[in-house]
């Protein structure tokens, strides 16, 4: 284990807007860039990751807030690589929260909240999901309209549209099922090198 990962950090996101509440505890490693949060956040929500992202949090160098994500070219200046920004340039106990947002037009707005800095434990695997509450929603199931239609509709067997959502999702949905031992967490330098095409 190396010096500088020696530390996790503690985080609960939630998806705003649903009640109850959908969320998650992760903890991952202080040597994290962005785009590796992204992925391990994903990941624990059970988002497919084929949408942009971007995070939202004040930059405690300047006091002002930066757009971190994917630039697309040169023109987008104004936008911080998430590849190459890190989690620890950010956030502190001082500078806990961020508003990380999963595909702009299902537009999934979570917030994110830096609970703890703790030691790594030598014999566990990181990122890795310690708690969370609810089933995540679809990708592209329309936003939370989207999502709470889809849920009513999946409580219904005997709704017009039941056989063809659960052909549509690929079976059953249980809004309230959650096993935080049931999430796999992706290599996210095994998905940048598939995104740049295989180079």
């Amino acid at each position: 284990m190396t010096e500088a990962f020696c530390y996790v950090y503690q985080f609960r996101i939630t998806i705003d807007g649903i009640r109850p509440p959908i969320w998650r505890r992760i903890q991952v490693p202080k040597t994290y860039t962005f785009w590796e949060l992204n992925v391990a956040i994903q990941d624990a929500m059970g988002w497919l990751g084929g949408h942009l992202y971007e995070f939202t949090i004040v930059n405690p160098k300047m006091g002002i807030d930066d757009t971190i994500s994917m630039p697309e070219g040169e023109s987008d200046r104004s936008v911080k690589d998430g590849r190459k920004k890190k989690i620890a340039a950010y956030f502190s106990l001082k500078n806990k929260k961020a508003v990380y947002v999963y595909d702009f037009g299902d537009y999934w707005e979570h917030t994110v909240v830096l609970e703890k800095i703790l030691p790594a434990d030598p014999k566990a695997d990181y990122p890795c999901c310690i708690a969370g509450k609810r089933n995540g929603p679809p990708d592209d199931v329309g936003g939370i309209p989207g999502y709470e239609e889809f849920v009513s509709i999946m409580k219904n067997p005997r709704h017009k549209e039941y056989d063809e959502m659960v052909e549509w999702y690929g079976g059953t949905y249980d809004p309230e099922e959650f096993d935080c031992t049931q999430v796999v967490f992706n290599d996210p330098n095994a998905l940048l090198f598939m995104m740049d095409g295989f180079s």
